[in-house]
């Protein structure tokens, strides 16, 4: 099978799906202009994903946003800097069921099936092309380098996106529904300790997040302050660039052995995760923080596998300084001087850091609104991420908050406690999408669930036109026929 055959098979199983259909939401009317229904902040694998769903529930009056050029959405031809995904190959994700639309399908069509046994885990680029393919194929409605400035609540149901890019459709659009699709740093911001960020110029180190200039560090010592994945994924590619030295510094003595996502993808508990109660789940995130995941054995195995590599283990950062050629940083094994520092410290989830919602974030409730943790599991970095309702929506600390708030949700990082990994891992896709489609499908009907229902009560269209005879009649009609005969 060819990427054209594939294809064609595509739009024959969409057929088959009755995909397309008429829409049975109504068109909304307001004297600024046209109205969507729904508007996707993020042309990710999240924002693809879920204007698909949305499109299978016959909700097509929607737009994608996204602020990165048109096939660099996401982190994966961005920052991303790992060889291949650590998600198994076989999950399936945005696909939602429909087997042509797999990823593997789309590498058979190409390399047959050999090659995808060939293959451990999918490689980075060959998914970011898979992603380009995906909405090309089922011709989704993004719009490139527009990014998202300010959500700004007009009445229940109706909010007013402000704008901003080359190409943004307006300054500003009306919508019913936000969905903010906005990947694993949508719901807060990437983290540097105020240790680093106050002590050194910008131009001596970089967020893994952000743009690094390994073509100026060849031959040089670079410094990579985190024990997770991304701190060996940048390691390896460092030394791939012609880094000399890579040293990777971990505060714990030991790295972490146990990935416990692996348990969640076979124990039902991603699937389920919204059944457990508040204090459950927790528990259960604050345990998965505790162990944090480790890097993939491929990955560390190929980082390790340079000599410039070194690992410093129980070597957490005490402090900074900048040095004429770069930065000095001391542990508790010593002082190393490097000439350029890689922060692989992760985010940290607040919606009072996102200034798009900084109108509405007041109102958003948050889990230390909503539950206390004891003393031994209780975290002020979860505390701070938002208590979120079915279906990924926000929920307010007030009445006030609740006619702002309605109709937006966090398809993000942020959802990781309410809602599980279901919105930000990809083993998660397949399951959180439905959840929140149906959310957000279930809130279009209430809102206009009067004119529905108006609707129904005075419908009276014709639908059988067939001819019937009165039995009376019928048999009145037979016996004056046998008087005459």
């Amino acid at each position: 099978m060819s990427i054209k055959d594939l294809n064609e098979r595509v739009k024959t199983d969409l057929s088959y799906l009755a995909y397309g259909g008429t829409d049975w939401v109504a068109t909304t009317h307001h004297p600024e202009g046209h109205v969507y229904d729904v508007v996707v902040i993020g042309g990710g694998q999240s924002g693809l994903g879920a204007a698909f769903g949305l499109l299978r529930e016959r909700i097509s009056n929607i737009l994608i946003l996204d602020e990165n050029p048109e096939g660099y959405e996401g982190p994966w031809e961005t920052y991303a800097r790992m060889v291949t995904l650590r998600t198994p190959k076989h999950l399936t994700s945005v696909d939602l069921g429909v087997p042509s639309l797999t990823f593997r399908s789309w590498w058979e069509a190409q390399f047959g099936k050999e090659g995808w046994e060939e293959i451990d885990k999918i490689p980075r680029g060959d998914w970011m092309r898979y992603l380009r393919w995906y909405r090309n194929i089922l011709d989704l409605p993004v719009i490139n380098e527009t990014k998202l400035e300010l959500i700004e609540p007009i009445e229940k149901g109706l909010h007013r996106l402000h704008l901003a890019g080359e190409k943004a459709p307006a300054n500003s659009i009306l919508t019913r529904k936000v969905i903010l699709a906005t990947g694993i740093q949508g719901g807060g911001e990437w983290h540097v300790p105020s240790m680093i960020s106050t002590k050194l110029p910008r131009d001596v180190y970089a967020h893994t997040s952000e743009p690094i200039p390994f073509h100026s560090l060849k031959n040089k010592k670079v410094a990579i302050l985190g024990g997770g994945a991304s701190a060996f994924d940048n390691a390896n590619f460092a030394l791939t660039e012609g880094v000399a030295e890579a040293h990777v510094f971990v505060r714990r003595k030991e790295l972490p052995r146990v990935n416990p996502i692996r348990q969640m993808e076979s124990s039902g508990m991603i699937e389920r995760f919204h059944a457990l109660s508040d204090h459950e789940k927790y528990t259960v995130i604050a345990h998965f923080f505790k162990l944090n995941q480790p890097p993939t054995n491929d990955t560390y195995n190929r980082a390790s596998s340079w000599n410039g590599f070194q690992l410093h283990l129980g070597s957490p950062w005490l402090d900074v300084q900048k040095t004429n050629s770069g930065a000095l940083v001391s542990t508790p094994q010593g002082d190393f001087e490097f000439d350029y520092l890689i922060i692989s410290t992760g985010l940290r989830t607040d919606p009072g850091l996102r200034t798009e919602l900084r109108l509405v974030e007041k109102y958003i409730k948050r889990w230390s609104d909503q539950y206390s943790a004891s003393k031994e599991i209780q975290n002020p970095l979860l505390d701070a991420h938002p208590y979120l309702g079915n279906g990924f929506k926000f929920l307010s600390r007030d009445r006030v908050g609740a006619s702002h708030l309605h109709g937006i949700f966090a398809f993000n990082y942020s959802a990781l406690i309410s809602c599980g990994i279901s919105a930000s891992a990809l083993s998660g896709m397949r399951f959180g999408i439905p959840k929140l489609i149906t959310e957000v499908a279930d809130q279009l009907f209430l809102d206009n669930r009067e004119a529905i229902l108006n609707s129904y009560f005075t419908y009276n269209e014709i639908e059988f036109t067939g001819q019937w005879l009165n039995k009376e009649k019928e048999a009145t009609n037979n016996s004056d026929k046998n008087k005459i005969s």
